[in-house]
């Protein structure tokens, strides 16, 4: 009866400012396997990454949920629910590219099986913990999105499709960065266990991206290995991209932390309004021009 209450009670939440929620129309047939600057480090690492949205996207959404009906702020339960929406389609729109790059010599089934295994196990965890993973991860996201946004340059080389799926999926990522915070702060407010998990997660993220990455490119090694070149260029891109982002990677274990500390409004605009002009996105154009649309 208390969940059916809640439920109700969310149709008179106020709007989300500043996350909405946006649809993606993009071709994951028409992306290159060397995606990233011709780099099969860099394109299986971030192939790698979107192997484990679809699940892990769905986690973050669970684990705020389990937790929900505890928050008592309205404005913190508008930008739940637009969470909720953000996250739905990044996993549709993952869960597409990945299926797109499902070959005979490209198989990322094993290790999606492997990690549904793993969500099984985690959900069976306390709440509190479920929210905590999920706070730690939002920083990785979050992370990963401003450098993305930040280095133009590192985006030069992808094509229309690519580009289309991760600077939307990082805007996004930045816009809803605070929310999981946010409600564990609200409900739980224990600081120690949340920077404890950040500890572990960080660990496992890390061990899982290498892992996960190094089997696509042995899958891949016969178009892959002959690019030294890119796999340099990559090795440098990662090495140069883990040094800059180290710092704002350890703002986590502050005492006064908080996602939104950041200031990334210049740079979401800027790429906002590529998206719509550049991109011709609905979403976007929608978003910074309602007026022609009309």
């Amino acid at each position: 009866m208390t969940q059916v209450a809640a439920e109700k009670s969310y149709r008179n939440r106020p709007k989300a400012i500043g996350i909405t929620v946006r649809r993606l129309h993009f071709n994951p047939k028409a992306i290159r396997r060397h995606y990233f600057a011709n780099s099969p480090v860099m394109s299986h690492l971030l192939t790698a990454l979107s192997s484990t949205f679809p699940i892990g996207e769905q986690f973050f959404v669970h684990s705020v949920r389990n937790v929900r009906d505890q928050v008592q702020d309205p404005t913190l339960q508008a930008q739940i629910a637009a969470f909720i929406g953000q996250e739905a389609m990044h996993s549709k729109a993952h869960a597409e590219f990945n299926d797109a790059w499902r070959r005979d010599d490209y198989n990322l089934d094993r290790f999606q099986a492997w990690l549904a295994r793993k969500d099984s196990y985690i959900k069976n965890l306390h709440p509190k913990i479920q929210l905590a993973i999920t706070c730690a991860f939002e920083h990785f996201t979050a992370l990963l999105g401003g450098y993305i946004l930040q280095h133009p340059e590192v985006l030069s080389t992808l094509d229309d499709d690519a580009m289309k799926l991760w600077v939307w999926h990082a805007i996004e990522e930045i816009e809803h960065r605070s929310v999981a915070f946010d409600v564990y702060q609200a409900v739980y407010g224990d600081d120690k266990i949340r920077k404890m998990i950040m500890r572990s997660v960080t660990t496992g993220f890390a061990s899982l991206t290498f892992y996960s990455a190094s089997r696509l490119f042995l899958q891949d090694q016969k178009k892959s290995l002959p690019k030294v070149g890119g796999n340099l260029f990559g090795v440098y891109l990662l090495g140069k991209m883990l040094l800059q982002m180290f710092p704002e990677y350890l703002s986590y274990y502050k005492k006064d932390f908080h996602p939104a500390e950041t200031d990334y409004s210049q740079i979401i605009q800027y790429w906002k309004k590529r998206m719509a002009e550049e991109y011709q996105l609905d979403s976007f154009q929608t978003e910074l021009k309602p007026a022609l649309l009309n």
